[in-house]
């Protein structure tokens, strides 16, 4: 991916990047972005995704990587030292902090890289620097040189401290010398230009004995050295001189064996500035809702909901999308209606993309493979060069045309604007055919028609236009894909109080010109801004709709449920009554000993087969219980699906189907059982699930749906009294989150390694509003979605952490 000069400072992406680089940590991370370039190929750029990604789920799993605030970057002194030989105390302690800081990231990599191999990707660039940081642990936190940095060092040090001593004691006596008291301003020993000295009335100067050193601010006393501290002064002088040839030895020393490994220091340097850049673009992803995009090997892209992220909260998203039914989108409108903001947008999307960062856009944006990205945008007039506006485009978009291929992304702002309208928009429409037969990606906005018949009636060529509310002169920044703009020029000018004798003549000017087009174009958005709002209005509807028979539903199905509960009570007695009659006359029988034994048999048999019939109706209205229970959409039932087992608290996915009984697995148990008895799962089947979990025994159970259609399930004895999932599709968040908040903390305290959360597919609400919770339950592991046979997307299982 290239990105010229040009396209960089037209897309202003420099104050993009700044915007990321606030939420950098250090100047790690600043100085790693700006070193970056975008990816050469899709291979590069899935390996950046990749590895983001994997940051990411470290954060999210195990918390933020090992950092230290005050890292600063160092390579800058590496570059000084080259010339001058020796780094600081305080430029080495940097150096020893960053080295501390990417040894406590590669211990933190390299336990994770068997989770996440593609943290390699960073590792090789920590080296084994230990004996680096050893050798500069002889610096003290303040940059000084500890004692123990040379033998020679720790002479004279101590040599100092007795000098220092001894001089204290003296200064003392002098201090405390009646004789003296007198001829003193202060009682102090002062330090004054290396030399220890006393403060002295400057009228008894000339019979202090000692010398002076320099005159006090006010001018009313002097420092002078006494005659006895001469001596030890002079020593002190010597070995703090001493001192400062040992330290530069030292340092001098240490600065070579740190030259010797720069190109390992720098690459440390890069590892923590990359680790702190993801943490910048995290901090994207999770406050200001930016998205990694989907890639494509099609040369495309498709943004939903994109926004420019300098705008911040003021953007308005949009969609925009190039490549897959168009090669070329010709974007039209009225001034400041944000034709060159929704250019711009795209642009950076695309240029953000490529880095290989998530973009300000919303979910199932698609980024293509774009080779590179060229712009003619603003108004660059030279006079140093004697180019106009119109000679400034002319030469950027003839460099466009010489480099442009079947993969680049053109932006062209304003085509043909800057001369004679016809002459403008002729060139304009031959630069987009040229463009066209390069099969190259262009988003060009223009106010001319010609330009936008030509985009109405040509091949691989859409319009778009901004949105526009001409009663209130406002534009909405809404983009439209199909129809193109009008300019509203005059329209415009009539409502900002133009004269009506020069807006009637400026009217008849275009009446045999252009006025149709734009009539034509006034329609065509007009009915369409009317088919939207329908299309709103009907939307809506339908949701009520659909609100109130899944409501119905609902009901009817707790009153079937409450009537099949009745008849299934009532049978429930008429076989015991059976039962009982039965053995009744079987006891009858044995006490008739002396009957006639034909006679008794005979009326038996009437009677059982009375019984029997009874029994027969009995289990015939428990038959079509069931087959009511199970009645399900008329759509097959496919492997994936979340279903209920009636007759049974049960409910499970579907793992494959043979042909007319299918294979359930529900928590840890797998079973066998006819489609007949199976439908799709719904929220108040968890009720009859927590119930059958409770009822569970060592060693298995069996439920019976029916005659001839026994479930046996061998299941491990699960937590009592908490099911091994809970089912929230079709609840509101306001419904679903508190519910599975109170089920995730029973599960836990119930000893489960791990549960699912039905929450369906739908639009994604609720299942990112379950894995949003899961991130910040401090029991919660991780999760993931269902698998082939689990419920895909529609299902998330969440782990626990292992109780210590």
């Amino acid at each position: 991916m290239i990105i010229g000069e040009s396209a960089l400072t037209q897309l202003e992406i420099s104050k993009v990047l700044a915007v990321i680089k606030h939420d950098c940590r250090s100047d790690l991370g600043a100085s790693y972005l700006d070193s970056m370039t975008p990816a050469k190929d899709m291979d590069e750029l899935r390996s950046r995704q990749e590895l983001f990604a994997a940051v990411e789920q470290y954060r999210d799993r195990r918390g933020e990587l090992p950092w230290n605030h005050r890292l600063s970057a160092v390579k800058y002194l590496i570059e000084d030292a080259r010339s001058s030989g020796m780094l600081l105390g305080t430029e080495l302690l940097l150096i020893r902090r960053l080295i501390q800081g990417a040894e406590n990231l590669k211990e933190a990599l390299s336990a994770a890289r068997g989770e996440w191999p593609v943290f390699s990707l960073i590792l090789k660039n920590l080296h084994d620097l230990s004996r680096e940081r050893e050798l500069l642990s002889v610096i003290e936190d303040d940059g000084r040189l500890r004692d123990t940095a040379s033998d020679r060092l720790r002479r004279i040090r101590d040599g100092m401290r007795r000098t220092s001593a001894q001089i204290r004691s003296r200064g003392q006596s002098i201090l405390s010398d009646p004789s003296a008291a007198n001829m003193l301003q202060e009682r102090v020993l002062s330090l004054r230009n290396g030399r220890h000295a006393v403060l002295v009335r400057a009228d008894a100067a000339h019979t202090f004995p000692g010398l002076v050193i320099e005159r006090s601010g006010s001018g009313n006393s002097v420092y002078m050295e006494p005659h006895s501290l001469i001596e030890l002064n002079n020593e002190h002088a010597i070995l703090s001189g001493d001192e400062n040839t040992e330290e530069r030895l030292i340092l001098c020393k240490l600065t070579g064996r740190m030259m010797e490994r720069a190109g390992a220091i720098i690459d440390a340097e890069r590892a923590l500035g990359q680790t702190d850049l993801f943490y910048a673009l995290s901090e994207k992803v999770r406050r200001d809702k930016w998205l990694v995009p989907v890639l494509s090997n099609a040369v495309l892209f498709d943004f939903r909901r994109a926004r420019h992220p300098l705008l911040r909260e003021c953007a308005v998203p949009i969609d925009i999308f190039c490549g897959e039914n168009f090669r070329i989108l010709v974007v039209t409108g009225p001034n400041t209606g944000g034709k060159t903001v929704a250019l711009k947008t795209a642009g950076v999307c695309a240029c953000l993309g490529w880095y290989g960062f998530p973009i300000p856009a919303g979910e199932e944006s698609v980024l293509g493979n774009i080779g590179d990205i060229r712009c003619d945008i603003g108004d660059e007039q030279s006079i140093e060069q004697n180019l106009s506006t119109f000679s400034a485009h002319i030469s950027r978009i003839m460099k466009i045309l010489g480099v442009s291929a079947g993969d680049s992304l053109i932006l062209l702002d304003e085509l043909g604007a800057g001369t004679d309208p016809d002459e403008g928009a002729a060139l304009g429409i031959a630069v987009l055919d040229e463009l066209r037969l390069k099969k190259s990606l262009v988003l060009a906005t223009t106010h001319h028609n010609p330009i936008k018949r030509y985009a109405l009636t040509c091949k691989d060529v859409e319009s778009a236009s901004v949105e526009f509310d001409i009663n209130t002169l406002s534009p909405s920044y809404r983009l439209l894909i199909g129809i193109p703009g009008r300019s509203s020029a005059l329209l415009i000018a009539e409502k900002l109080g133009m004269p009506k004798p020069v807006l009637k003549r400026a009217y008849e000017a275009l009446r045999n010109k252009e006025v149709s087009m734009e009539e034509i174009i006034g329609e065509l958005q007009e009915k369409r801004t009317a088919m939207e709002r329908e299309g709103e209005t009907l939307e809506r509807t339908r949701a009520e709709i659909e609100r109130t028979r899944a409501k119905y539903e609902t009901e009817l199905r707790a009153l079937m449920n409450k009537r099949d509960k009745l008849l299934e009570d009532a049978d429930k007695k008429a076989i015991g009554i059976v039962e009982n009659a039965e053995n009744a006359a079987k006891s009858l029988i044995k006490t008739i000993e002396t009957a006639s034994r034909p006679d008794a048999d005979r009326k038996l048999g009437r009677t059982k087969k009375h019984f029997d019939r009874i029994r027969k109706q009995t289990e015939q209205r428990e038959d079509e219980r069931l087959e009511h229970r199970s009645e399900r959409d008329p759509k097959p039932l496919e492997p994936g699906d979340i279903v209920a087992v009636a007759g049974t608290s049960v409910i499970g996915n579907i793992s494959e189907i043979r042909k007319d009984k299918a294979v359930v697995i529900s928590g840890a148990a797998r079973m066998e059982t006819p489609l007949k008895l199976l439908r799709l799962a719904s929220g108040n089947d968890m009720k009859s699930a927590a119930r059958s979990a409770r009822s569970a025994r060592k060693g298995g159970i069996t439920l019976d749906a029916g005659d001839g259609n026994r479930v046996k399930i061998t299941v491990p004895p699960p937590p009592s009294g908490v099911p091994s999932s809970i089912m929230i599709r079709g609840m509101t968040i306001d419904e679903a989150m508190p519910t599975v908040t109170l089920y995730l903390d029973r599960a836990y305290c119930a000893g489960y390694g791990e549960v699912s959360v039905i929450h369906g597919r739908g639009e994604g609400i609720l299942r990112r509003e379950v894995q949003t919770l899961c991130k910040r339950l401090p029991y919660v592991d991780g999760y993931r979605l269902g698998g082939e046979g689990e419920g895909g997307f529609g299902v998330t299982f969440v782990r626990f952490k292992r109780k210590n």
